[in-house]
């Protein structure tokens, strides 16, 4: 068993161009023997986002703190701490932070080799 504290994982920027603000940790990834899923957790600071796109697997996602705006090719919802999204395989989604404080989210994909 792996236990990690996030306080203990390094934080890195999100480089693609159509994203601002972002970064990215991943405490249970293939650094800790992980064969089939990474976790992630992502940090968009205020009037930050991630890029609007699409890939072929599902993702879950759930809101650990503050509350952001997740687009969809439906139009846009507000989501908050506690909350669930999954992302479906081909579903076009983006994530938001039009408010002044932090929104984080933990994002858990498979392991795409």
């Amino acid at each position: 068993m792996i236990i990690n504290k996030i306080s203990s994982v390094k934080k890195n920027p999100v480089t693609d161009e159509k994203a601002a603000n972002v970064e990215i940790q991943i405490p249970i990834g293939v650094d800790e023997g992980s064969e089939k899923i990474i976790m992630r957790l992502f940090t968009i600071k205020p009037k930050g986002y991630s890029p609007l796109h699409t890939h072929n697997y599902e993702h879950l996602v759930k809101v650990e703190s503050g509350k952001g705006i997740v687009v969809s090719s439906e139009g846009e919802t507000q989501i908050s701490e506690g909350d669930f999204v999954f992302v479906l395989p081909n579903e076009l989604h983006q994530f938001k932070n039009p408010y002044d404080e932090e929104f984080k989210f933990i994002c858990v994909i498979p392991r795409v080799l």
